[in-house]
């Protein structure tokens, strides 16, 4: 896969009509990306697509609650796709469907090693936020990037799966979001799906606003969010449906990967394991090759140090760069699905689109801090 064979779709005006055109833009995509998840569903629980979207329905009064308007986005993304309503919200609350107590979990959903590297450890002094997406390899080919120009609201950049109205980016007050799954069970009460809170996150024009969407949310999942600024701070949350944790970089460097790290949740300790067991291994990987980028010569070299240390293959195939295992069934192979670099001090968005030790660093056509109008920028 390269950049180019990603759509780079910009979307902009009200959430009905941003959602319409995200849906004529990515149609195609959705559709794979529904097909996808009906055989995955199939697979590990036995339910139809039908039953999944039956219980997607669950979330359509927590999302209206909290983010009308993005519940409005996905409306148009529908009618924009020719799809239902119900499966656009499916495809939102994928993760939350996945850890429905009501029926045993598919998996956990996503795995992810996240970094925030300060001007101390940059070498070359910039800011940068980044991280190994890794989920199914099964949908790749639904992976696009989508720029939101909205009005009254900083415009936000993201790489998303095709119908999902948040996930990983960064925006043009110089704030960025990079997310991993957590796993655990917690209550049967139902919270918002992360689609939505990690783009309230994005859509935040201040950092206060943007750890708001983090703390005073109620989730349906546990997630964790590395929050950075351009101006030389970061974050990182772990968020419960209950309790939420927090911890700092230390010389410059915070790296998290998809086990606790700041604090186990109450609700846990007693019988609490990781859900991802190469989580142990990736957070220590990735911090070793990171600090290396502390003797960066200059911004080039200090973009290649940071692909080469997220590149590692240490336990390969569920590596921090990992590769689908061809021992397991299709549907079920993990793999890194794309490699986000984003320099929040440049304003500029790389993605190795695919595992980076096989892909470079490409710059998307779009600088965070160039746009029309009304656009807020740092």
């Amino acid at each position: 896969m390269s950049l180019t064979s990603l759509p780079l779709v910009e979307i902009s005006g009200g959430p009905r009509e941003r959602g319409r055109q995200y849906g004529e833009h990515a149609r195609d995509r959705v559709q794979r990306a529904l097909a996808y998840y009906a055989e995955a569903f199939a697979f590990s629980s036995g339910l139809t697509w039908e039953q999944v979207m039956g219980r997607a329905a669950r979330w359509v009064e927590p999302s209206k609650a909290f983010a009308p308007e993005l519940v409005e986005e996905m409306e148009g993304i529908a009618e924009g796709a020719g799809v239902g309503f119900l499966d656009v919200l499916a495809l939102n609350a994928r993760g939350e469907i996945i850890y429905d107590t009501t029926f045993s979990s598919m998996e956990p959903p996503d795995g992810c090693t996240s970094f925030a590297l300060l001007g101390e450890a940059s070498g070359d002094g910039h800011v940068y936020a980044g991280q190994n997406w890794d989920w199914r390899h099964g949908v790749s080919d639904t992976l696009m990037v989508l720029r939101v120009v909205q009005p009254g609201r900083p415009t936000v950049i993201m790489h998303v799966e095709a119908g999902q109205v948040g996930r990983q980016g960064a925006n043009s007050a110089g704030i960025a979001l990079n997310a991993n799954g957590l796993g655990g069970r917690f209550d049967d009460s139902v919270g918002v799906p992360q689609t939505l809170i990690r783009r309230r996150v994005l859509d935040s024009d201040n950092l206060n606003a943007a750890l708001e969407a983090l703390t005073k949310s109620r989730a349906h999942i546990a997630s964790n969010a590395l929050v950075t600024h351009r101006e030389g701070f970061a974050i990182d949350l772990e968020t419960t449906p209950g309790a939420v944790g927090w911890m700092y970089p230390s010389n410059g460097l915070l790296v998290h990967g998809n086990h606790y790290q700041a604090f186990v949740p109450p609700q846990l300790a007693a019988t609490y394991r990781p859900s991802s067991a190469d989580s142990l291994f990736r957070v220590p990987r990735a911090e070793g090759g990171l600090r290396l980028v502390r003797e960066a010569s200059g911004t080039d070299e200090a973009r290649k140090r940071i692909r080469a240390a997220m590149s590692d293959h240490l336990g390969h195939p569920e590596s921090l760069c990992t590769h689908p295992d061809p021992t397991q069934p299709a549907v079920k192979r993990w793999a890194t699905l794309l490699s986000s670099c984003v320099d929040l001090t440049t304003g500029d968005y790389l993605i190795a689109a695919g595992t980076p030790c096989d892909h470079e660093y490409e710059r998307v056509p779009w600088n965070l801090y160039d746009g029309p109008h009304g656009e807020v920028t740092p």
